[in-house]
C-alpha cells in the first residue's frame, strides 16, 4: 500500500471539515504535498463516487454522509481490488521451494487481507473524524 491511502483520507477529512478550503492548493498545504498529488487523489475518489467536483469551479464535497464511507471504500478507491500482498513472478520450478511458495504465500496472504478489508469495512470517515476532533482538543 502506498502513501495515496492516508492522502485520501487527509483528503475526505479536509473536505468534510472544512468545504470552503477544499482547493487543491488548500488542500495540498495540509497534507504537505504538491496539488498535482491532490488532483490525481481526488480524481480517484471522484471515480470512486466519494467526491463531487465541478469543472472550472474550485473545490469539491462528499458524495455521502462520513458515516456511510468506510475506510474500506477509500482503500478501493485508491487501490482497486489488488491486494496489498505482492508475489514475486519467476520462483524457479525446480527449487523446492520456488516451485511451492506462491501456493503457500497466496493462502496466507489472502487470509491477511481479508482481516485487513474486514477492519477498514468497520471503520468509518466518521470516526476518523471523531478522532481528529478528539486529539485536536
Amino acid at each position: 500500500m502506498n502513501s495515496q491511502y492516508a492522502v485520501a483520507v487527509h483528503v475526505l477529512s479536509i473536505i468534510s471539515q472544512f468545504p470552503e478550503h477544499a482547493s487543491s492548493a488548500d488542500i495540498a498545504a495540509s497534507v504537505g504535498t504538491n496539488p498535482v498529488v491532490i488532483r490525481t487523489v481526488t480524481g480517484l475518489l471522484r471515480r470512486a463516487d466519494l467526491l463531487a467536483t465541478q469543472q472550472g469551479v474550485s473545490g469539491a464535497r462528499l458524495t455521502r454522509d462520513p458515516r456511510n464511507i468506510t475506510l474500506l471504500d477509500v482503500y478501493r478507491a485508491v487501490n482497486g481490488e489488488a491486494s496489498v500482498f505482492r508475489l514475486h513472478e519467476h520462483p524457479h520450478p525446480a527449487c523446492p521451494v520456488g516451485a511451492n511458495i506462491q501456493a503457500t504465500l497466496e493462502a496466507r496472504f489472502g487470509c491477511a487481507q481479508a482481516a485487513l478489508e474486514a477492519e477498514l469495512a468497520r471503520m468509518t470517515l466518521a470516526d476518523v473524524l471523531g478522532d481528529l476532533a478528539a486529539r485536536a482538543g
